[in-house]
Order: structure tokens, then C-alpha cells, then sequence
């Protein structure tokens, strides 16, 4: 019986020919991240055992994202606290403000993520990563405290679920509404501890970026990891980032899947995932005349360049809807850069829209867009839970940067199909 991309990595990983799913293994791991949330109580729990040192500072990549620039005098303390840190440990690849972005958007287009490699931070979304056929998965701030000591991490070898997209994408249809209409047949559980692996025609024509929404939201479904076989486009990707060497894993053709479902991509339409679940989508079309308050368009599920081009598009030549703030989030410096040099900037400030500085903040009901009671969203981010992004009294509806944009110009859940 052959073994899973996920299998093969962590049985490499571990020492191990072989491995199968619920075995307990002993892991070596490639790239630790940081941020400024989860890191500084890992820290702290290093310091107090008397174990304060790294294993590697070349193999730690610290990117504060979520509070910076810090919105009040505690975020500031916690990134202080990690800057601190890393100098007392000369951590080279640190990321200050001005030089920074979202974590997930920072990795891979550094060129820190790479065929084959175990990547692991302190955040759900630790997942996304997976999109280049590496074994990525979040864990919580005590495991990075180990993992930054030792370098090493222990991990259940999880079931491996099959999702094989066929058909093609129709227009207005993009990798936000593959994911969330997986997310709506299976629910937020129904990967539970599973490697998610993407595979069929549909993700071979996806661009790289758009691989990376779909495995960021494995969480969403309850997964470890989210992760896809390399193919020639994403081993160019990489390449043209990092000159390191790295091996290429993949399924064997008779690896065992727990489940192997089939969605025909060609039937989907665009979704809007209602709240207060990412599961519980609807098609746009039929979400009826909901009025809104804000559209957010970022994170480090759709903020990179390729999202802000088609949320240009639909925006082009039109305007915000009175009473309506539209929030725009690069998920980095260089796709911030990219956005300008593009003369998207101009589009979205000539439409009215807000443009910021690569954060982390709205999304998680931090700054920089939370909402008050009452009051309604649509975000390309990927969660809706109650109060995610502000008031517990205020809603949350996720979709694809089209879907956003489109909302934006009637200030009213849209098709984004109504404006193509």
C-alpha cells in the first residue's frame, strides 16, 4: 500500500520509511513562524523553565502581523517584547513594520516555504502553505515553545481525505467559492483532524495564488493541514524565490483516503458563506436583498495581488455605495507595492475605498475595521463566528473578493456576475 504527500513527508521527517494515520511521530521541522500574538507566551514559557534559546535562528521567521502597527499600548508591549527576543537571539529573518505583511502572504513569496518541508506557527492558518506540497499546520504556544527549543515536534500522523475538483471554474467563479462550497457538504467538522488534499483538473488551471485560498480555509473544515500535490506551475513558483533545494513528494497512486469526494466545479456558482458559520453557505444569487456596512478585501486568504486585480476589475470606473466603507488589505509590502505600480490604488481610491498598510487586524476583530452592533460585512477573510470581527452583535458574511467588490458598488449582497 502506497503512502499520502502527507504521510511521506512526516515519515521523512520522523526517520521513518514508512508511516500510517494515527501513529504518534517525532518530527524535525523545517521553518518555525512567529508572529505577535502567540509568540511572546511561548517565550515567556521558555524563560521561565530556564530553557530560553532557539534551536536554529535561521530556521525561525518572525513576522508580527496581527496588532502592528500597534494599535494600543499593550500590542505595542508584545511587540516589543518580541523584538527584544529576537535580537537577544539573532534571528535574521525578522520582519519590522514597514517591511512586513501578513505571515501567510510573507513565507511563501520569501521564498521560506518549499516542496516537502514541515512548517509550523502558532496560527490556525498555518495551512495555507500547503498549496506548495509542504506539510504545514498550526499549533498552539505551548507546542511552539517546544518547537522553537528543540526544533523537533511531535504530531499523529492524521487520515488523509481526497477532494478531486473536475469540470472548470464558470465566470465570476473563483478558489474562495470552491472552498466554500466544500466547507458547506462536509461542515466545520467534517475534516477533523484530516489531511485535506486537493487534487483534479480544476486546481491544475488555478494559479498558485489562488491554490493558497483554498488550502488556507482546511481549518474551517476541522483539518490539520490543507495540502497539494506540486506540479510544474507551483515548482516554478518556488524556484523563482529560492535557490535552496528541497524534495518533491507525492500520493502514490494507491494511497488510502478515509473519504474521496468529487465536486464538479463547472456547476458551482459564486457563495457567501452566512453567519455565524463558514459552512453555511448560500449562492449569492439567492441571498436575497441583505443590506451592508462594510466590505473587506484581504488576509491572508484573499489579499495577495491576484485578488486585488479582480476586485479592481468590478471596481473600475464606479463608486462605493453611499453609507458604505470599503476596506482594502494587501497581504504584504511587495503585493502593496505591486497593487501601486499598478495603478490599482488609484482605482480603489477613485471608487472610495480605504487602502491600508499590510495587517492582520480586521480580520480578527483587532483594528482597522472592526464593527459595532448591528452592523453587517462582507469579507474575503475567513471566518464569521460571532463577535470575529467586532461586536458580538454584528454579522459576518464571507466571499470572494468579486463578490465583495460587487457589494461594495450596490451596498447590498451582489452576484458579482450582475457586473460582468
Amino acid at each position: 500500500m502506497g503512502m499520502t504527500i502527507s504521510e511521506k513527508i512526516l515519515a521523512a521527517h520522523s526517520g521513518r520509511d514508512a508511516v500510517k494515520p494515527g501513529e504518534l511521530v517525532n518530527a524535525k521541522v523545517d521553518i518555525v513562524m512567529c508572529h505577535d500574538i502567540t509568540t511572546p507566551p511561548s517565550v515567556s514559557m521558555l524563560q521561565q523553565l530556564g530553557m530560553d534559546q532557539v534551536f536554529d535562528p535561521e530556521k525561525i521567521v518572525v513576522v508580527p502581523d496581527h496588532f502592528v502597527p500597534n494599535k494600543d499600548i499593550k500590542s505595542a508591549e508584545l511587540a516589543k517584547r518580541l523584538r527584544e527576543w529576537v535580537h537577544k537571539h539573532g534571528i535574521k529573518h525578522y520582519y519590522e513594520v514597514g517591511r512586513n505583511g501578513v505571515c501567510h502572504a510573507v513565507l511563501p513569496e520569501d521564498g521560506y516555504v518549499l516542496p516537502g518541508r514541515v512548517v509550523v506557527c502558532g496560527d490556525s492558518h498555518t495551512c495555507t502553505h500547503g498549496a506548495l506540497g509542504a506539510f504545514a499546520t498550526g499549533i498552539g504556544s505551548t507546542d511552539l515553545a517546544a518547537v522553537i527549543y528543540s526544533g523537533e515536534l511531535w504530531f499523529k500522523v492524521p487520515e488523509s481525505m481526497k477532494f478531486v475538483l473536475n469540470g472548470s471554474l464558470p465566470k465570476g467563479v473563483y478558489s474562495k467559492d470552491i472552498i466554500l462550497e466544500i466547507i458547506r457538504q462536509i461542515g466545520v467538522d467534517g475534516a477533523l483532524y484530516k489531511a485535506m488534499e486537493f487534487t483534479g483538473p480544476v486546481i491544475n488551471d488555478l494559479s498558485v495564488e489562488a491554490r493558497f485560498t483554498i488550502t488556507n480555509m482546511a481549518i474551517e473544515a476541522g483539518g490539520k493541514t490543507g495540502i497539494i500535490n506540486p506540479d510544474e506551475k507551483a515548482l516554478q513558483y518556488v524556484r523563482e524565490k529560492s535557490n535552496e533545494e528541497f524534495t518533491v513528494y507525492r500520493s502514490d497512486s494507491d494511497a488510502s483516503y478515509c473519504e474521496i469526494i468529487e465536486i464538479n466545479c463547472s456547476e458551482l456558482e459564486p457563495m457567501v458563506a452566512f453567519p455565524h458559520l463558514p459552512s453555511n453557505g448560500k449562492k449569492a444569487m439567492d441571498s436575497g436583498d441583505i443590506a451592508i456596512d462594510q466590505v473587506y478585501i484581504g488576509s491572508c486568504t484573499n489579499g495577495r495581488i491576484e485578488d486585488l486585480r479582480i476586485a479592481a476589475h468590478i471596481l473600475r470606473g464606479k463608486k462605493v455605495a453611499d453609507d458604505i466603507r470599503c476596506i482594502i488589505v494587501p497581504a504584504s509590502r511587495k503585493i502593496w507595492r505591486q497593487a501601486m505600480a499598478e495603478g490599482l490604488f488609484e482605482i480603489f481610491t477613485d471608487a472610495n475605498c480605504a487602502v491600508s498598510t499590510p495587517t492582520c487586524g480586521a480580520c480578527l476583530g483587532g483594528y482597522m475595521g472592526i464593527l459595532a452592533a448591528g452592523e453587517r460585512c462582507i469579507s474575503t477573510t475567513n471566518r464569521n463566528f460571532v463577535g470575529r470581527m467586532g461586536s458580538p452583535n454584528s454579522e459576518v458574511y464571507l466571499a470572494s473578493p468579486a463578490t465583495a467588490a460587487a457589494s461594495a458598488v450596490t451596498g447590498r449582497i451582489t452576484d458579482p456576475r450582475e457586473m460582468m
